[in-house]
């Protein structure tokens, strides 16, 4: 849609969303330029409504394509609140890529994340991912409920002695006896995305999806923490399966506010006090199905009355609960060094973060290499601040948390220092 039909659109009150594209080889962490991307209504894939190019970071222009009325996504009952499109992905030497029902809200941006498998370790001629309909607007079975503190097993093993943020959780695409399902490696962070673009909409409260975040944190670290899956003899950490964990969707989009908030605050979960592990936060849309826990459409009432997110936590799981820090992130080089490195800044882990910045710039030329000396000067600022736009952070050339962190993940990518067992 050209952006002249897009204000002819705005203008007849009819609203749009964001789409950004960014595409990878699934091997190696290398970004694919001048790959062509189609898009079409899922409901007509056979007409074509933009075609884009990657650039040297894999990245695809940001284009703005048509959506459902905010009101949609804010009330329950309503018609589908997100428009649906196809995306089909050719690059030479990789395999086409098919993503059919991408989910394009109004007013926020989504992004698509294309991984492409080189052509000569392909079996298959096109991958196809399918996105099924939102947990919010679909039809999904409701959690079988359990308690939010795990006992400890009889033979006093203890499951993990501190709560430590994983490298990769392994999902398991279906419900636990499923032995035909697949598992999926899946990094923490962007579980954790995926888990809350599937599970809530990206248009409502901050303090409501922040909320409702810290709750999926809690679940996932609760789940890794005890080893609950791993103690009944499976090889996964969650399930993909509504009736028992929460819902994780292979190859779907997340929304750009969602990917900005799980990387602020990844490291967060759930506590009461004189608990060590994790707490089990249930929850259920509070709608069609209830529960014990945080009702996900009364977290975004309470978010339209002014409540903070601790506020709404505390409002479903008592006012004892409170938000606690995991002690340290696994498959990462450092640990953040709990201050933003800025201009002026220097040491061992501005000389750390030089080092990480010319590794990921062999991968994504858009960055310009530094000089490794230890002193975050102007070109160190400029490399962040690329960085940065590269992988959808705030543009500020300051190393602040989410951007620490994220470097780290790239640097892994490209590095492969930690790869899954």
């Amino acid at each position: 849609m050209n952006p002249k039909a897009i204000r002819s659109a705005q203008m007849e009150g009819e609203t749009t969303g964001g789409l950004q594209i960014n595409v990878t080889s699934d091997i190696g962490f290398i970004p694919i330029q001048n790959a062509v991307i189609s898009i079409a209504y899922t409901g007509t894939p056979g007409t074509t409504l933009e075609t884009l190019q990657t650039d040297s970071s894999g990245q695809a222009q940001e284009v703005q394509l048509m959506a459902p009325p905010l009101s949609y996504s804010l009330t329950p009952d309503s018609p589908m609140p997100y428009s649906e499109y196809n995306l089909t992905v050719e690059a030479p030497g990789y395999e086409p890529v098919l993503v059919s029902g991408v989910e394009v809200l109004p007013d926020v941006t989504a992004v698509q994340d294309i991984r492409m498998t080189p052509t000569e370790t392909s079996r298959e001629e096109e991958e196809t991912i399918v996105i099924p309909d939102h947990t919010l607007y679909g039809e999904y079975p409701p959690k079988i409920p359990e308690d939010e503190i795990k006992p400890i097993d009889e033979t006093g093993e203890i499951v993990l002695s501190r709560v430590v943020v994983p490298e990769y959780v392994v999902v398991h695409d279906g419900v636990p006896s499923d032995s035909s399902a697949p598992n999926y490696y899946v990094n923490y962070k962007e579980y954790i995305k995926n888990v809350a673009s599937s599970e809530i909409y990206a248009t409502w409260p901050e303090s409501s999806i922040y909320a409702n975040i810290l709750a999926i944190l809690s679940f996932t670290l609760n789940r890794v923490y005890t080893e609950w899956y791993r103690n009944q003899g499976y090889n996964f950490t969650i399930t993909s399966s509504t009736a028992y964990d929460q819902k994780w969707i292979r190859g779907r989009n997340t929304y750009e506010n969602i990917d900005r908030l799980v990387d602020s605050i990844f490291l967060n979960y759930l506590s009461r006090p004189g608990v060590r592990q994790p707490i089990f936060t249930s929850y259920c849309d509070g709608r069609r199905v209830t529960c014990s826990g945080l009702s996900q459409w009364g977290s975004k009432y309470l978010g339209d009355e002014g409540y903070s997110a601790i506020e709404i936590l505390r409002y479903y799981y008592g006012s004892d609960m409170y938000i606690n820090t995991a002690v340290s992130v696994s498959g990462v080089p450092s640990s953040f060094p709990g201050y933003n490195l800025t201009i002026g800044s220097s040491g061992d882990k501005v000389r750390q973060l030089q080092q990480q910045l010319n590794r990921i710039a062999q991968n994504y030329p858009a960055i310009p290499k530094v000089t490794v000396d230890g002193i975050y000067g102007q070109g160190t600022a400029d490399a962040v601040r690329v960085f940065q736009k590269v992988f959808g952070l705030p543009q500020s050339g300051i190393t602040d948390f989410p951007t620490w962190y994220e470097i780290s993940r790239i640097y892994v990518g490209v590095s492969r220092i930690a790869e899954p067992e």
